[in-house]
């Protein structure tokens, strides 16, 4: 099952399964859902209700839930930016996002005043599916529920503004999020996943998840060293080389472009970029 979200009138999001976010469709509230991930899918049709044809695509996260994200996850992408000097990294660098920048694919991110463009990071994205306090690597990535395919689009002068990345990467819109596919279903990304980024068609990011420098339950383990983390958490685990800002010349994205992520297993998502210098 892939599961995605959808928001109905009164403005409450639910877990509903992939393909069904409009029409008459039954779904699990997100909170419900995310209080007991393995519970509501063994028991989706006693849990779901009954929703109207009047829903929106929305991503299926708490308002409270935590955005972890990964910088610098791949050797090649360390190497071709302002860090490349950073060769040896005991711990992740680690930023956060807030689950109000995340949107739907298909959905538009705009430039914002100041910007000349917007850069691209196809990622991937591990759910959280139990909680997590003090936890080994191995515990920690058994606690995953799932994976999606994520744009970690990012506004590199907000970005390099100040030594912290936090406003460069929450524009609104900007955190394009597919679908939650089971990891029951697909495995693990250990096992060597492509990921493949394009801009309007054209191939601009080539990576596979075996290229991490920190794994997923690394990560999420040291994490939880510091603050637990809760069913509905989520762990954006970094880009591979070939950003714009990297290229010369940099190439940023304007508007009217489209950028898509690919990940094995997980399928492709798609963003619309509008506004900005024409």
């Amino acid at each position: 099952m892939r599961i995605e979200g959808a928001r109905t009138e009164d403005g409450r999001v639910f877990a509903v399964p992939s393909g069904e976010t409009t029409g008459p469709v039954r779904g699990i509230e997100v909170s419900t859902f995310w209080a007991d991930p393995e519970r509501a899918l063994a028991d989706w049709d006693a849990l779901a209700e009954d929703l109207s044809a009047d829903n929106e695509p929305a991503v299926p996260i708490p308002d409270a839930a935590k955005v972890v994200c990964v910088g610098l996850n791949y050797a090649a992408h360390v190497a071709e930016g302002r860090y490349a000097h950073q060769t040896e990294q005991e711990y992740p660098t680690l930023f956060s996002r807030w689950t109000s920048t995340l949107g739907v694919s298909g959905s538009s991110v705009e430039v914002p005043p100041g910007e000349e463009g917007l850069d691209w990071e196809g990622e991937i994205i591990a759910w959280v599916g139990r909680p997590l306090r003090h936890a080994t690597p191995e515990e920690a990535a058994e606690a995953v529920i799932g994976y999606s395919v994520f744009n970690d689009i990012t506004a590199r002068r907000a970005q390099r503004a100040t030594s912290q990345w936090t406003i460069g990467k929450n524009l609104d819109g900007s955190g394009t999020t597919g679908p939650i596919v089971l990891r029951s279903e697909v495995g693990d990304p250990s096992e060597g996943w492509d990921l493949v980024t394009r801009v309007n068609g054209d191939e601009v990011q080539r990576g596979n998840t075996v290229q991490f420098i920190h794994g997923i339950g690394e990560i999420l383990a040291y994490v939880s060293q510091f603050t637990e983390l809760r069913p509905g958490d989520a762990l954006a685990t970094g880009t591979p080389s070939g950003v714009g800002i990297a290229r010369n010349p940099v190439w940023l994205l304007k508007d009217g472009d489209t950028v898509t992520v690919e990940v094995s297993h997980l399928g492709t998502i798609e963003t619309h970029v509008s506004g900005g210098p024409r």
